[in-house]
């Protein structure tokens, strides 16, 4: 009976996504300039001059420096400003021991919890990385590269893991734009993301952190090679607050 019939009220449409506040949005704009160099690493930021070229209040730049901050993308100085980070030689290899230890535990997790969607999704991610390549579009690639190793910690299936490389994936990814103008630090680099796949596919957890191992292994040797240019900026600049 048409008496009878139920009517839903609810909207038969996908959820609306919230719209990102002005000062969300803030902060993805200076994270992304600086992951991808276009805020130089050392480099001042004045709140005054980031507010007019973005236009908007000084407000949410003072938010998103401070969050930047607790990312360590930035440095903030008493009496000196804000600073784009910079690191010494020990805090590199820092990094790359950091690196190391959790990406090898995700690995294992990963390959152990669910290798073949693990694998399809980076087989994707390498197929893009190689399309970027052949395009000559380094930003695309090497955004492409941060997921490549953000894949390890979706697919780990540990929030502890996961948290805590979030933490510092913009720092690490800021770092990889720096060796991105080493040609053969980014050829070998593409390579052993290839051969990680291959292991990957098999389930051989031990073949692939065996070449994670060479692969920071050897990120953390060309920044020591050339870490005059990393840590140039830091030089007569007192300890951050």
């Amino acid at each position: 009976m048409a008496g009878n019939t139920k009517i839903s009220s609810r909207l038969p449409v996908a959820r609306i996504k919230r719209p990102k506040s002005l000062a969300e949005t803030v902060l993805h704009q200076l994270r992304e300039s600086i992951v991808h160099g276009d805020l130089a690493l050392g480099q001042p930021l004045s709140e005054r001059q980031l507010a007019d070229d973005l236009g908007v209040s000084k407000t949410p730049v003072r938010e998103a420096l401070a969050q930047l901050r607790a990312e360590g993308l930035v440095l903030i100085y008493p009496q000196r400003g804000a600073f784009v980070f910079t690191l010494s030689a020990r805090e590199v290899h820092q990094i790359c021991e950091f690196r190391s230890a959790v990406e090898t535990a995700a690995l294992r997790l990963a390959i152990a919890r669910g290798p073949d969607g693990f694998a399809a999704e980076l087989e994707d991610i390498v197929r893009g990385m190689a399309a970027a390549q052949r395009q000559g579009d380094q930003r695309l690639y090497l955004s492409l590269d941060t997921r490549y190793h953000a894949a390890f910690f979706e697919h780990c299936g540990n929030s502890y893991l996961r948290d805590s490389y979030a933490r510092y994936v913009g720092k690490i990814a800021a770092l990889r734009t720096h060796l991105a103008g080493k040609p053969l630090h980014t050829k070998l680099s593409f390579q052993e993301h290839r051969q990680m796949l291959d292991t990957i596919r098999r389930g051989d957890a031990d073949a692939t952190i065996a070449v994670l191992d060479i692969h920071i292994g050897r990120t953390r040797e060309t920044y020591s090679n050339g870490i005059e240019d990393i840590a140039a900026a830091d030089k007569g600049i007192p300890e951050a607050s």
